[in-house]
C-alpha cells in the first residue's frame, strides 16, 4: 500500500496562489492514479483533480478547471496541485490521493493525512 505526505498548505488571499506537493512511498508510483481531494468543514469530501499513470491525461471538477493544473514525476515519486486564482471557497484540507483505476470517486482513493489551505477574503 502507497503511504502518502502532503505538503505546501497555508494562508493565502483571495486571487493568490500555492502549490501543494505530495510524495508517495511503499508502492510503484507509476502504477496508481493519483488525484487530489479535498474537504471543507461540514461538507463532504470533494473530488478536485486526478492524473493518469503516465501524467499524459488529467482531469479537473468544473469547480477548479483552468484555475488549478495537477502534474506528477514518476521518477521523484511525486505528484502536485498547482493552484491559481484561489477563491475563498477553496478553503479546506487537500488530500493526496491514489487509486487503482481512473475513478472520480473520493472513495476509491488511499489519501495521506492532508494538509490546509486557507483562502481570505
Amino acid at each position: 500500500q502507497v503511504q502518502l505526505v502532503e505538503s505546501g498548505g497555508g494562508l493565502v488571499q483571495a486571487g493568490g496562489s500555492l502549490r501543494l506537493s505530495c510524495s508517495a512511498s511503499g508502492g510503484t508510483f507509476s502504477n496508481y492514479i493519483m488525484g487530489w481531494i479535498r474537504q471543507a468543514p461540514g461538507k463532504e469530501r470533494e473530488f478536485v483533480a486526478a492524473i493518469n499513470f503516465s501524467g499524459a491525461s488529467t482531469y479537473y471538477a468544473d469547480s477548479v478547471k483552468g484555475r488549478f493544473t495537477i502534474s506528477r514525476d514518476n521518477a521523484k515519486n511525486t505528484v502536485s496541485l498547482q493552484m491559481m486564482n484561489l477563491k475563498p471557497e477553496d478553503t479546506a484540507v487537500y488530500y493526496c490521493g491514489a487509486a487503482r483505476r481512473w475513478t472520480t470517486q473520493t472513495s476509491d482513493y488511499s489519501r495521506g493525512q492532508g494538509t490546509q489551505v486557507t483562502v481570505s477574503s
